[in-house]
């Protein structure tokens, strides 16, 4: 099902992927980084939308032209690290709404945990885009998008930073409907399956912490 993954080859966002990167990139800058990363993807993820025709009047005659067709949107950071791609999201879509999900890992079962769940009371009758800067096992993903199955969800994609093939094959696998967009995909996982080159870690970049 790789025909439902698009990685991103845009110019700005590779320059901006290599400086998300370097490890002595400051917390500010990398925060800055991820929002602009996001903001730029956020083009092609909202590529299909659909227009209506309007009419327009400008200054100096009437403009037969296009706008949004009003198709209700929400995107749904994973937490933690995926809040840092939500600034760049809403300054390009401002009017979208905003859900959070939670997962932990359970040390027993080392299945996902949903721990917190908070989304807009009509998120079914919305298209979802989830967001998390890194897909490296694909099992927080996959089981995020389980969760919003269950609560009625169809229409979703998922949205990183980085992917590595092992997260790709299990989403794609796991939910072979969702449409995966990546700014990059790397070459593995390592042994603490950690993305290789990767970034480190996305969450302790973002806020700051070890």
């Amino acid at each position: 099902m790789e025909e439902n993954v698009f990685v991103f080859d845009h110019p700005l966002i590779q320059h901006k992927v290599s400086l998300l990167r370097d490890k002595n990139t400051s917390t500010k800058e990398f925060r800055e980084l991820v929002s602009e990363i996001a903001m730029l993807m956020a083009y092609e993820v909202t590529r299909d939308l659909p227009l209506k025709d309007v009419d327009i009047e400008t200054p100096v005659a009437m403009a037969h032209t296009k706008m949004l067709a009003g198709k209700k949107l929400a995107i749904v950071p994973i937490l933690r690290a995926g809040l840092g791609m939500v600034d760049g999201m809403t300054q390009l879509i401002p009017n979208v709404r905003v859900g959070h999900i939670g997962l932990y890992r359970d040390p027993v079962t080392v299945q996902p945990v949903e721990y917190y769940c908070k989304m807009p009371e009509d998120v079914a009758e919305r298209d979802v885009i989830v967001l998390d800067p890194m897909l490296a096992t694909g099992g927080s993903a996959s089981a995020a998008i389980g969760f919003l199955k269950d609560r009625g969800i169809k229409h979703i994609k998922f949205m990183c930073l980085i992917a590595a093939p092992e997260g790709i094959a299990r989403l794609t696998k796991d939910h072979p409907d969702v449409k995966i967009f990546c700014a990059a995909k790397d070459e593995k996982l390592n042994e603490h399956s950690y993305i290789v080159p990767g970034l480190g870690d996305a969450g302790d970049r973002l806020f700051g912490t070890n």
